[in-house]
């Protein structure tokens, strides 16, 4: 049963892990640092740590952005950018309703830089978007950021200056709450998963624009022609390769950048280097799973140890116990689990195209290590991923408990809306404004997007109940959005003033990406009305999973509950052929950040502005 108590943290390993941080600390302002800030791998008790700072309350912290020869799994590096010296960045420790004063240096000599707060809500000034909401750091400059924190859980920190997230420039952001935590545990660890490439991140980005499927090496081919045969017969796998001939595209398209050039790293060690964290038997640890990379959707699982999810971008939830999640790039998920032996488990981060894998170890002895699980194989997309139904998905699978159906009889909402789905070839605007009863599913015809998109959704629906491609096939509990409810109600849960549709959408073979067709170049800002709530209905007109993220406010997920028990999100993921809605409360005045966050998308379009306006006075100085 949980009990809403303080954590159970021992002293004594408080006072261990406060020596650690205060060590750490004198390490990192002398400017003097090893391969990586770990604590010593000989010590029992630290094995595992990553450097840790406590933001200070009443002085500012320093850190420095640089570029710095690393060893990255067992390689030399010349084009690292660290934090402090070090990759991942230091753990940065702050408390809930603290003033923080953060002085950021560029030492780098021939680039801008800067760091977003990931998650955190802070004035406009201060969230760290060149070209948005400040104008960068210089070379040899120090730009000093100055906010209160509003906020506790799991979150990150990491560049928003070109494709320096890449190469290293990204750490993990900690915040304790004022009051108890609503779950109880001895000992905690934070999981920071990541990508790395020895390319240059401009030549990986280069090689897909030139063919986007380079790193591919999954693609269907004669040789593995028998291993998609099962279960389906040889001719039904022959016509289904035809079909995805004719369309011009590849079933096996589920990351653009794979372990073909990624090394997955996990708190910034390869898996040979095995990361390992330790505890006692019986003890209940709690990990901060954060995902910081670049391009990877990691399937996140421990064999043999239930985990129980207790929040979600850094918002508690209704505890949940499951056995694997999948954490999609920018999210954070808390999960407790308890080691109920003298023996070693393994932390397996399997990537969602199964081309590799992060790992680690938390065991109750160093030295120790566990069996590392063999890779399924990698996963195919299907006509439900291009928003159409085949025979693996009827119509009726698309109608959840307690929703109204769409099977072409027209319905209505509690305010009389028309809620019955537009035929093919319908000019497709705005779905109807329910409350709380959202459709599962919207018929719309063919788009003209422009060429900033090659495909349409004909059919998209509501997929928070599939826990994503690849999953729910191998007999363990799969976490979904449909299972993530808010502990508490939370405030402004109002019913939206207004609603429309955002497409999301690509041309793979141009590797353009944007909303709506457009880059960000082409098109203008997004414009909410201070005190507005405004629902946000995403179709996913691409075959790939986006993970979207709103710089300054909080995305309510509509995940199948009520408007009071939906999740509170930084970041959603949107499936392929998916229509997720969102309710955001704009309350924070100013130009903020959205975008995609797989980071070559955004780069390549898939970002847009979104403006806070208090008056028609305001909105046309946007202008």
């Amino acid at each position: 049963m949980m009990n809403r108590t303080a954590p159970r943290i021992r002293p004594g390993w408080r006072a261990r892990r406060d020596l650690l941080i205060a060590a750490t600390a004198v390490v990192l302002s002398s400017g003097v640092v090893g391969r990586w800030a770990y604590a010593d791998d000989n010590a029992p008790r630290n094995l595992g740590a990553m450097a840790e700072v406590q933001v200070p309350t009443d002085s500012a912290l320093n850190l420095t952005i640089d570029r710095s020869r690393m060893n990255v799994a067992g390689r030399q590096t010349k084009s690292a950018i660290t934090v402090n010296g070090t990759i991942p960045g230091p753990v940065l420790r702050m408390r809930e309703g603290q003033d923080v004063v953060i002085h950021v240096q560029n030492r780098m000599e021939d680039e801008d830089t800067s760091i977003h707060w990931h998650g955190l809500v802070v004035p406009m000034d201060m969230d760290g978007v060149p070209g948005v909401s400040f104008p960068g750091i210089k070379p040899g400059e120090t730009f000093t950021y100055r906010y209160r924190v509003r906020q506790s859980g799991t979150y990150w920190y990491h560049s928003h200056s070109g494709l320096q997230e890449q190469l290293g420039h990204y750490g993990a952001l900690i915040i304790d709450p004022a009051d108890r935590e609503p779950f109880e545990y001895d000992r905690e660890f934070v999981v920071v998963l990541s990508d790395w490439t020895f390319e240059n991140p401009y030549r990986v980005l280069e090689k897909l624009k030139t063919f986007e499927g380079y790193y591919n090496y999954q693609r269907p081919t004669i040789a593995n022609l028998l291993a998609d045969n099962q279960p389906k017969d040889l001719w039904t796998v022959l016509r289904q390769r035809l079909q995805w001939d004719r369309m011009r595209m590849d079933p096996t398209d589920i990351a653009d950048v794979t372990g073909a050039t990624y090394t997955y790293l996990m708190n910034g060690r390869s898996p040979e280097e095995n990361w390992t964290a330790i505890a006692d038997p019986g003890e209940r640890v709690r990990l901060r799973l954060i995902n910081a990379a670049t391009m990877t959707y990691y399937d996140f699982r421990i064999p043999g140890l239930p985990m129980t999810v207790v929040a979600a971008d850094g918002q508690n939830i209704k505890p949940v116990e499951t056995d694997e999640l999948r954490i999609a790039v920018a999210e954070t998920y808390d999960v407790l689990v308890t080691i109920p032996d003298d023996r070693a488990y393994t932390l397996f981060a399997e990537t969602m195209d199964r081309s590799g894998y992060a790992r680690g170890t938390l065991t109750t002895q160093p030295g120790m290590s566990a069996a590392i699980p063999p890779r399924r194989q990698r996963p195919m997309r299907t006509m439900a991923d291009m928003g159409m139904a085949d025979s693996s998905m009827s119509m009726d699978s698309m109608d959840m408990p307690g929703q109204p159906t769409n099977k072409g009889a027209a319905h209505s909402d509690s305010a009389g809306h028309d809620m019955a789905p537009k035929p093919h070839g319908a000019a497709h605007g705005p779905t109807p404004l329910p409350t709380e009863d959202l459709l599962e599913s919207v018929m719309h015809g063919p788009d003209d997007h422009g060429p900033g998109n090659s495909m349409t959704a004909m059919m998209p629906f509501r997929r928070y109940a599939e826990p994503g491609i690849g999953l729910g096939n191998d007999g363990w509990r799969v976490l979904r959005y449909a299972d993530l409810r808010a502990l508490r109600p939370l405030p402004d849960r109002r019913a939206p003033d207004r609603q429309f549709d955002l497409h999301l959408t690509g041309n793979m073979g141009r590797y353009i990406w944007g909303f709506d067709g457009k880059k960000f170049s082409e098109d203008g800002m997004i414009r909410f009305a201070y005190g507005e709530r405004v629902r946000i209905n995403m179709i996913n007109d691409t075959m790939m999973e986006h993970p979207i993220h709103l710089h300054g406010m909080w995305m309510d997920l509509y995940a199948g509950g009520t408007l009071e028990d939906n999740p509170r999100k930084h970041t959603v993921s949107v499936k392929p052929g998916e229509l997720l809605s969102v309710d955001i409360s704009a309350d924070a005045p100013g130009q903020w950040a959205f975008h995609c966050h797989l980071l070559y998308h955004m780069d390549m379009g898939m970002f847009r502005t979104v403006a806070v306006v208090r008056s028609v006075e305001e909105q046309n100085n946007d202008d």
